[in-house]
């Protein structure tokens, strides 16, 4: 039996590391099954893909489609026919794909247009939210895949709603939490904690990157400011996601048509604030080290949610909707929506002790791989 593994953007690299592992372990009990990494190329950022396979112990793709940039129809367009023409040379028994990124998508599609199965790990998640690219992403890949490994009880009934039966469901739990579970005792300190002299529970780590808060230049500094401002002069450490690195420089350089000098040089104070430190994006091993010793996480991110969930450290989700909702029911995250007005509120809840304790949600327990790969061999042949 061989598997082909996708991996196209810095999520799935979190997600497919445990799987790899899980393979091996079952290669040397006997198992007859064998995997073929292929990174689509999707991310080519050093920083947000490349370093992940050394950090997290992944071997060096088997194949790279070299997808790179573009639109997302471009993208799509690319690792598709990139995709088609591999399996027209080298056929796998299975295509697995992880998460909700366009190559999750794209290779789904090739996959099954050549009578290739589909299995999906993070499957039946929904945000209800047409306008987010990785809603599009997930249901038109769980329209097609042929096995759903699900994360939670509400991926199931998503899953169900939409007419899919139970022998093709397969709760498993979270890969990305076995890859933070497994990685944890060597989370490093990036050099930003000496440099800046940071304190364990007395700063906050902040991500920032959808287009409903960086995108509108105005919006973007009323939330960095009131942010900053309700911090109560701790550090707020912002690794800034290369997307958002262009809305930053254009802010800065003044070059927004319309703005008059005023707004331009508030603009620039907020983004100057001595509290606000904005740094490369990090490693997993350091990025994660310092999430783990904040007071709290800022963020529109979906997977961060997961892993603070997890650690035990309160998070503040700035979007209107979240396809993780058992990080709110069960967990520390709470969705504080995009309106920068609803900052100050939920930064109050946290000084003052308040913020609720939280509790990890059932199989998430480091050991989902394991129970993938035990399904897959079960399931034999494809």
């Amino acid at each position: 039996m061989k598997i082909d593994l996708i991996a196209g953007a810095r999520p799935n690299f979190m997600k497919i590391a445990p799987i790899i592992d899980a393979i091996r372990k079952a290669q040397v009990n006997g198992a007859d099954i064998s995997y073929r990494l292929i990174h689509t190329g999707q991310h080519y950022d050093r920083n947000m893909s490349g370093s992940f396979f050394e950090e997290l112990g992944i071997p060096e793709p088997d194949v790279n489609l070299g997808a790179g940039g573009g639109t997302q129809a471009e993208q799509t367009a690319a690792i598709m026919i990139g995709y088609e023409r591999l399996l027209m040379q080298e056929r796998s028994d299975l295509c697995l794909v992880v998460g909700d990124v366009t190559s999750t998508m794209a290779c789904a599609i090739s996959a099954q247009k050549l009578h290739v199965k589909v299995a999906h790990v993070e499957a039946g998640i929904r945000s209800g939210d047409w306008t987010m690219p990785e809603e599009i992403n997930r249901m038109v890949t769980d329209s097609i895949t042929n096995y759903f490994f699900t994360t939670t009880t509400i991926a199931d009934e998503s899953l169900r709603r939409s007419g899919v039966s139970d022998d093709r469901i397969f709760r498993v739990g979270n890969t990305m939490i076995d890859t933070l579970l497994h990685h944890r005792s060597r989370f490093m300190k990036p050099p930003v904690w000496d440099e800046i002299g940071l304190k364990e529970g007395a700063y906050f780590v902040m991500t920032l990157h959808r287009p409903a808060n960086v995108d509108e230049e105005e919006k973007f500094r009323e939330l960095l400011g009131e942010i900053i401002y309700h911090a109560r002069n701790l550090p707020v450490v912002f690794p800034v996601h290369p997307r958002t690195a262009k809305i930053i420089q254009t802010i800065l350089s003044g070059t927004n048509n319309g703005r008059g000098e005023a707004d331009q040089m508030k603009a620039r104070s907020t983004i100057e604030s001595s509290n606000l430190f904005m740094i490369e994006p990090l490693g997993y091993l350091e990025f994660n080290y310092l999430v783990e010793r904040s007071m709290a996480v800022i963020t529109d991110s979906g997977g961060i949610t997961e892993e603070t969930t997890v650690m035990g450290v309160p998070c503040m989700t700035l979007r209107d909707n979240t396809e993780r909702p058992e990080t709110i029911t069960i967990g520390t995250n709470e969705l504080i929506g995009t309106n920068p007005k609803a900052i100050g509120p939920a930064m109050q809840l946290l000084f003052s002790g308040q913020w609720k304790k939280g509790a990890i949600p059932e199989l998430w327990d480091g050991n989902t791989a394991e129970r993938i790969v035990d399904v897959l061999i079960k399931l034999g042949d494809f």
